[in-house]
Parts: structure tokens; C-alpha cells; sequence
């Protein structure tokens, strides 16, 4: 969301290679290194030749085959399913302030290769796909702090299996093989944090010399983070699984930790139950930017969550506070909170949207989180606020975001709304920060209104690029969610009131009520018709109240009374 209009300024990529390219944070060139030919590979089997030893493959999608191979027996084969890239990963020791190389051999449509945890800029590049073994190569220089990297190749969602061999990392280091002064020892203290429907977070105490960690469930690894939390997803509800830990660094990997075990919750329920099955979200603007200004008590309505935008950010990292704008023409605070308590009386939320084009709330360690719950809570007190949005732009932080929200809802109660509206790009895929933030948070979450505008075209759930602003680019994106965990209620269409609303991506009324009777009749459909119907797909939200008034009520007047007849 903006403050100011066209939201043109924002340099967008359009098309499809750039959604990709954006997507996966892509750098396809890297720093000219020092390593040579005659530096060693440090990259622990990098054949493949002993197996998946050294490394991780996310949800098993990674197996070793003996056809196609680049050289001695065996590949990689690694298999995207659903929404899952495939990616494989090994933590490497690598040296502070030094450049690397890293190469591979791959086969296979939009193949990547890249190195993340460099402590400088981590880099990444790809093929879009050829006949053969192609060689992938790029490079990066590590931080002052930097004693580890996580290299790692992976493919794209709706693609067919990728091959990788012969995978390099030269630079200065010591090769495999030459052991670490110090193995890790076993790490303490693993203890459950928060729990989904489909999740469970861990966390643990870090061990010294320790460049990364391996958890597992019911005893096959699943993750290797190089942190000391993991959220470990796809869940089955109601379940109890039981979790170990165990430390890695160029030595070898230590004994695994003493189990905890955590159920997760059971599935459905009804977050916000205040909020009617089916709802319209709409943005109402705290200052003047051209477009209609309105009183809180004047927003039309046809809107069931009305988000105030924006709250403000403080001196104090993570902290929020709200400012009324003097543009509005309120006379006092008092007469606001009146306004919001009317609107409240009226059935409808009320709640403070932080973030938006301008935003910038730091929630990145555990006493930020803290004080962004506090100081929201006391918004929430203090004007009559039933909730919160999560509308960043700037970098999200899904760790420590799920603990400052889980802090608050527990000081707010299970009445608390909790929205969010991240960009299309964000939710491509559930190894983003966002959606991973939602998953998390997904027993308290009431909506996530994605914003279908600004992005260009884009990949829907089916593999296939999507145009913005048709039928088929709302639904088949809305999909990537509806099958990547998210329940129907909690997925929300989220388009401009006005051309003015927005750069792009403006689409009539009926292309938004065509899209959500798609959804959820399977009636209207374009090209794209998903699998199944969501007669419980929540709803479409709008960017904003007030472009919305400028344009007469277009959009509120049509897409208003369709939600509510939605099944």
C-alpha cells in the first residue's frame, strides 16, 4: 500500500523471466575470486558419489541416480512437488572476508545454483533449460564475520526433476577431510516454541564451532538450518511428532539431542470469529493523497475490516506508534475513537495496518518483537483497534514476527484480527518469509489479502505465466496459496478501488467477482479452472475507502454485495 499516487515509482520487473528472476533473488554474475584450479573443492561429496552424505534435500524430494551422470556413478535428482523448489543444501566452513567460487553441472528447466548466509550479498544463478549438462557458475566474497555458507541448487515449482553433479566451492579453506580443531558438541536445551494446524517451531541453545545444525523428525532429517530456530511445515493436524537436533560443523556432526515431542493443533476452527464468513477488507487512508478524504465514521459500508493506514514507526527499533493527520479534520483524539468505537458497534473491525510503501518496523530479534507486540497492544488499548495488519514492504523476518504476534494475540484473545497483505511476489512460494509467516501464525490468522497489482505477469499454481489483471491471474495465483497451506478463509483478493489506487493492475468490479465465483463455484473461470472449488474463500479487499469514494463506489457497490452472496 501507498501514501502517495501512482505507485509507479516503485521499479517493478514485469514479465515472466523477471517474476522468476525476482523471485528467487537472482545475481548471475559474481565477484571476479582469487581461488584457482588448484585450491580445493570444499564441498563435501560433491558427485554425489556417496549418496545424499553432506546433504539436505528439502521434504525428500532429492534421491542420487546413476543415469544421467556428468561423471563417476551417481547425480542428483531432485524432484519439485506442489509448491516445494526442491532444494538441496550443504553448510560449508568457509573463511571471513575472502572471495569463493562456486560451480555446478545441471540438467533440467530453470535449475539454480547459489550460496545464501555469505554475510555480504548472497547470489544466485540459473538456466532456463537445454539439452545436456550445462555448467553454472558465480561467486561471492564473505563478511567479517562470516565462518559458514550454505550452498545449495534447487528448480522451480511446476517443473519437471533437475539433475546436478560435480558441484564446486573453491577458495581459501580447508578440503573435506581436513578435520576442525574442535567437533561440535550436542546441543542443549531444544524446546518446543509455537504450533500450528501443519507446523512446528523449535528452537535450542547455539553450540561453539557449530556453522550449522541438523533436525529431525521422527528420526529422518528434514532441515539444516544455520540458526538456531526452525519451523518445520507440512504437518499432518492433531498429530505428535517427535523432534532431535544435532550440530555440524567441518568435523562432522555431533549426537543428536535429547527428543521433545509437539502435537500439532487441530484443523479448522474459526480465527476472528467476530469477522462474517465471507468479508471485504478496505484500506482507509490517515492523510490526504488526492483521493477522497474521509472520516472513519463516513467509510462506506460494504467494508467488514476497515484497516487504518498507517501506524508509525518510532526511534526505538520495532516499536510502533499511531499519529492522527490534522488533513482528516478531527477536532480531537476523542473524536476518532468514537468513530472507531461506532464502527465497531456497527459489526464492523477496526484495525491498525502497519507497514505499506513507506513503512519500516524492524522486527528481527527477540526484543524487537517484544516491544512491536507491547507497543501495538497499547494502540490497540488506547484506541479501540480489534486488531493488526501486516502490510511490510521492507523485509520480513518470519521468526520473529510469528513471536511478536503470538505475543500479542495472547495479550489481545482470540477475538484479535490479524490480516495481512503482502505483494504477489511474496507469495510464490511457501519458502518466502511471508507466506512462511503465515503458515506459522495460521491458527490466529484471519485473512491474507494478497495485492494483485504492480507485479506484472507471474506464475500461477499450474506452472503456467499469468498476465496481470485477468481472471486467470487472480485465480491461479490465489491457488499457490489455497495449496500451499492456507485455509480457503483465510485467502482474500486484494485489487485497487480506482486506476488512480494504483501503477497497475487495475481490473473492473466483475473481474474481481469472476475470479472469486471461480474460486468458489468453479463458474466464470477463464482458462485456468482450479481442481476444486473454496466455498469458503474469505472474501477481496481493496486499496482504498477512499479511491474508492473518489470513483463513486464502483468497486464496494458491485464486488460489496457479491461477497456476501458468495456460498
Amino acid at each position: 500500500m501507498e501514501r502517495s499516487t501512482p505507485r509507479g515509482s516503485r521499479r517493478l520487473l514485469s514479465g515472466a523471466l523477471a517474476a522468476l528472476v525476482a523471485a528467487a533473488g537472482l545475481v548471475t554474475g559474481g565477484l571476479a575470486g582469487n581461488a584457482g584450479a588448484a585450491e580445493p573443492n570444499l564441498l563435501s561429496n560433491p558427485g554425489f558419489e556417496s549418496g545424499l552424505s553432506g546433504w539436505s534435500c528439502a521434504n525428500g524430494s532429492g534421491q542420487t541416480v546413476s543415469n544421467p551422470v556428468r561423471s563417476g556413478a551417481s547425480a542428483l535428482r531432485a524432484t519439485p512437488a506442489g509448491s516445494d523448489h526442491a532444494r538441496c543444501s550443504q553448510v560449508v566452513t568457509v573463511r571471513p572476508n575472502e572471495n569463493y567460487q562456486l560451480g555446478a553441472y545441471v540438467q533440467g528447466s530453470y535449475v539454480y545454483l547459489g550460496a545464501s548466509g555469505t554475510g555480504t550479498t548472497d547470489v544466485s544463478t540459473w538456466t532456463p533449460g537445454g539439452s545436456g549438462w550445462q555448467r553454472l557458475t558465480t561467486g561471492f566474497r564473505t563478511g567479517p564475520n562470516t565462518t559458514s555458507v550454505t550452498v545449495y541448487t534447487h528448480g522451480w515449482y511446476g517443473q519437471a526433476a533437475y539433475h546436478a553433479d560435480d558441484l564446486t566451492l573453491t577458495g581459501p579453506g580447508d578440503a573435506p577431510g581436513d578435520p576442525d580443531p574442535v567437533p561440535p558438541g550436542v546441543p542443549g536445551s531444544l524446546a518446543v516454541g509455537s504450533t500450528t494446524s501443519s507446523s512446528v517451531t523449535l528452537n535450542w541453545v547455539a553450540v561453539q564451532g557449530a556453522t550449522g545444525y541438523h533436525v529431525y523428525r521422527d528420526g529422518q532429517r528434514v532441515q539444516s538450518p544455520t540458526g538456531t530456530s526452525a519451523t518445520v511445515s507440512g504437518l499432518t493436524a492433531a498429530t505428535s511428532y517427535e523432534f532431535r537436533v544435532s550440530a555440524v560443523n567441518g568435523a562432522g556432526e555431533s549426537a543428536r539431542s535429547s527428543p521433545v515431542t509437539a502435537t500439532t493443533r487441530p484443523s479448522g476452527g474459526n480465527p476472528s470469529p467476530g469477522v462474517p464468513k465471507h468479508a471485504v477488507t478496505g484500506y482507509w487512508q490517515n492523510f490526504d493523497n488526492g483521493a477522497t478524504v474521509q472520516k472513519l465514521r463516513n467509510v462506506q459500508n460494504a467494508y467488514d475490516i476497515i484497516a487504518v493506514s498507517f501506524a508509525d514507526s518510532t526511534n526505538v527499533p520495532g516499536e510502533i506508534t499511531f499519529n492522527l493527520d490534522p488533513a482528516l479534520g478531527y477536532a480531537s483524539e476523542a473524536e476518532f475513537i468514537s468513530d472507531v468505537a461506532a464502527k465497531k458497534a456497527a459489526g464492523k473491525s477496526v484495525i491498525i495496518s502497519v507497514g505499506g510503501e513507506l513503512g519500516n518496523v524492524t522486527v528481527n530479534s527477540p526484543t524487537t518483537a517484544t516491544r512491536f507486540a507491547d507497543s501495538t497492544w497499547a494502540l490497540m488499548q488506547k484506541y479501540g483497534f480489534g486488531g493488526v495488519d501486516i502490510d511490510l514492504e521492507h523485509g520480513i523476518n518470519s521468526t520473529y514476527l510469528t513471536q511478536a504476534l503470538r505475543s500479542l494475540s495472547a495479550k489481545a484473545g482470540p477475538g484479535m484480527v490479524l490480516t495481512m497483505a503482502p505483494q504477489t511476489l511474496d507469495m510464490q512460494s511457501t519458502s518466502s518469509e511471508y507466506f512462511k509467516l503465515a503458515l506459522n501464525v495460521k491458527d490466529i490468522l484471519t485473512v491474507v489479502n494478497t495485492q494483485y497489482y504492480n507485479s506484472g505477469s507471474m506464475l500461477g499454481c499450474d506452472g503456467r505465466v499469468y498476465s496481470q489483471g485477468s481472471v486467470d491471474f487472480l485465480t491461479a495465483l490465489a491457488c499457490i496459496q489455497l495449496q500451499g497451506g492456507l485455509d480457503a478463509s483465510q485467502v482474500g483478493l486484494g485489487l485497487p478501488a480506482s486506476t488512480r489506487g494504483a501503477g497497475s493492475g487495475y481490473v473492473a468490479p466483475k473481474v474481481v467477482t469472476d475470479a472469486l465465483d471461480c474460486l468458489a463455484r468453479g463458474t466464470n473461470c477463464g482458462s485456468f479452472k482450479p481442481s476444486r472449488t473454496y466455498p469458503d474463500i474469505r472474501g477481496a479487499m481493496t486499496w482504498s475507502t477512499n479511491w474508492d469514494a473518489t470513483a463513486n463506489n464502483a468497486w464496494s457497490s458491485v464486488v460489496g454485495p457479491h461477497v456476501r452472496n458468495l456460498p
